[in-house]
């Protein structure tokens, strides 16, 4: 999952950068709503969470073009305000959903997942290949009962793989989907995060690589 974290505080946007990526998701934070613009047009985001009141372009003209332009990319507005006439513009405006600060982080990554699972198809709460059982919500993963501890890249490429029910994924796509936009292009980092991954699920191989095209499950 590939989050865009819009918020003026350095502050609270690295604390919730921080956060979010230690919950596995790959995360680019934007100071302003220009740049916020800017990156969203450059790369696809599964979720924006976009402080509303934004120096250079307000959030709610960023919610208004992403709308617009990224209808496929969820929209969780925050605001300082909690009013119901706050909630009831901020959907207005195109946002998918919405949450008054101060907020809960746990209730920010429930609700961040819950948009992200929006997009697209449908699918199960339990991801399962196999043996293999991976519970997002919960970010565990297990093979024929037996717990596997994986670290989050780990978690969240193993995560895209099944999500993908079977069809091959592309390096790039994995790149996109899983790491942020200062990792780079030319690294070796999804080949060894891959290697890795097969390693701790053990044998016989979940993650099988398909020849110049990419890994399937």
């Amino acid at each position: 999952m590939r989050v865009l974290i819009v918020e003026d505080e350095p502050r609270v946007g690295d604390a919730v950068a921080r956060g979010l990526r230690r919950e596995g998701m790959a995360v680019d934070l934007a100071r302003d709503g220009a740049a916020a613009l800017r990156k969203a047009r450059a790369a696809p985001y599964d979720v924006v969470v976009l402080d509303r009141d934004l120096p250079e372009v307000h959030g709610d003209e960023v919610c208004r073009v992403l709308t617009a332009e990224r209808p496929a990319t969820k929209v969780l507005m925050l605001t300082a305000a909690g009013g119901v006439d706050d909630l009831v513009d901020g959907l207005a405006l195109g946002a998918d959903d919405y949450l008054p600060k101060p907020f809960r982080f746990a209730e920010l990554v429930a609700r961040t997942r819950a948009l992200a699972r929006r997009n697209g198809e449908a699918r199960p709460p339990v991801l399962v290949a196999g043996d293999v059982e991976l519970d997002p919500a919960r970010r565990a993963v297990t093979r024929a009962g037996v717990p596997v501890e994986l670290a989050p890249k780990e978690l969240a490429v193993l995560e895209v793989l099944m999500a993908a029910g079977g069809v091959v994924v592309g390096p790039d796509e994995l790149l996109e989907k899983v790491w942020d936009e200062g990792t780079d292009p030319f690294t070796n980092t999804v080949r060894m995060t891959v290697m890795t991954l097969r390693r701790k699920l053990g044998d016989p191989p979940v993650v099988h690589t398909v020849r110049g095209a990419g890994y399937r499950v």
